[in-house]
């Protein structure tokens, strides 16, 4: 499960970050969080990781307070929870997570890029055995290694840790998110990337570049769509495929 598809997240997350985790998305989801539940990181766990995102895309301070205080006052819309279950070509599964003040410009943009790119919506609940939800927090090597970092988490709930391309992915519970970037704060390491994440269970190859060109191409156009939070997929990497 691990290491090939943190590979392609690696490559295709870190390095267009921009693009997954725009200053504009940030604040929407900041923004959301407040109007929920209020402007108290400490009780309000969504601010709390919406925040951290905002630092590792080094939101400036000023544009995170003046979200916080519009979405505290009165006016600013409802927006929608919604999840999409889709296949890409060869059977390759897309769990698409948005948040949405219009779901019927959500689905229509989502069927338009599924026709477009090969892909097929699912029905609710076909990929709840292809993926589970962990805190996932992704951090340069530098001087620690897995051992170490082991040593340090264990007992803050850590589950795995894996090393690749100088970037050490850890992962965790969904209700050890905060006690892990807490250690990771008083350890004074930089956290590059954080958040709730999907990872897939079972991994899926492709036949052809073409299938894999396709799959990335439908990912990518997901992202893209200013509803989307997020796109998993459980594409196996392979580098004969991959033009990096």
């Amino acid at each position: 499960m691990g290491r090939k598809w943190n590979n392609i997240k690696l490559k295709k997350g870190l390095l267009d970050r921009q693009k997954s985790a725009s200053f504009t998305k940030v604040l929407r989801d900041i923004s959301i969080a407040v109007k929920r539940a209020g402007s108290d990181p400490d009780t309000n766990f969504a601010l709390k990781i919406s925040l951290q995102k905002a630092k590792e895309v080094l939101l400036p301070r000023e544009n995170i307070d003046k979200a916080i205080k519009k979405a505290s006052g009165e006016g600013m819309e409802e927006y929608f929870d919604v999840n999409y279950e889709c296949y890409g070509v060869d059977g390759v599964a897309i769990f698409v997570e948005a948040a949405t003040n219009n779901p019927t410009r959500t689905i229509s943009n989502i069927r338009a890029a599924l026709n477009r790119w090969y892909g097929t919506l699912g029905k609710e609940g076909c990929l709840q055995f292809v993926f589970e939800n962990k805190s996932v927090f992704t951090i340069k090597k530098e001087k620690l290694s897995v051992d170490d970092i082991t040593m340090e988490l264990i007992d803050a709930g850590l589950e795995d840790v894996e090393e690749e391309d100088g970037f050490l992915t850890i992962k965790a519970p969904v209700e050890n998110y905060g006690d892990i970037q807490k250690k990771l704060d008083e350890l004074q390491i930089k956290i590059e990337e954080s958040g709730f994440e999907r990872l897939p269970l079972t991994m899926k190859s492709v036949d052809s570049k073409e299938s894999y060109d396709k799959v990335l191409k439908l990912v990518d156009v997901l992202e893209n769509d200013e509803d989307v939070r997020k796109v998993y997929h459980n594409m196996e990497y392979n580098e004969k495929f991959s033009d990096s």
